[in-house]
């Protein structure tokens, strides 16, 4: 079970880094091809210092990788940590489904009506 395998602490800087529009934006920039920080920063009306705290964020959850191309960083984003937030949220609705389902039948029960009597005596 993945929730059980990311720590809480894990989890939350996960879903930390993902609540950011810039950052989901970094990672769908960095899916295919390393891009460099100083191209990131080229994308977005911040300083380029604002642009390296996104991608420190992002790479504190495992979400990218940076890898050195001379004297750029490129950032990549990691595929499987992306599967984990989905992974992690596919639990956690499996569980949630499951508790509604047991609560839908449990209130089913208490709603249907009583057996019927043909002498007309109540249970």
């Amino acid at each position: 079970m993945v929730v059980d395998e990311l720590n809480d602490e894990a989890v939350d800087r996960l879903f930390h880094a993902l609540a950011d529009a810039t950052r989901r934006d970094i990672l769908r920039r960095c899916l295919t091809d390393g891009v460099s920080v100083s191209r990131l920063a080229d994308a977005y009306p911040m300083s380029f210092a604002a642009v390296q705290k996104h991608v420190a964020v992002l790479q504190r959850a495992g979400l990218v990788g940076k890898q050195r191309n001379g004297r750029e960083q490129l950032v990549r984003t990691d595929p499987d940590a992306v599967g984990r937030a989905r992974q992690v949220l596919d639990e956690l609705e499996s569980a949630w489904r499951g508790r509604v389902d047991r609560m839908s039948r449990l209130l089913a029960q208490d709603t249907d009506p009583p057996p019927h009597d043909p002498e007309g005596r109540h249970p």
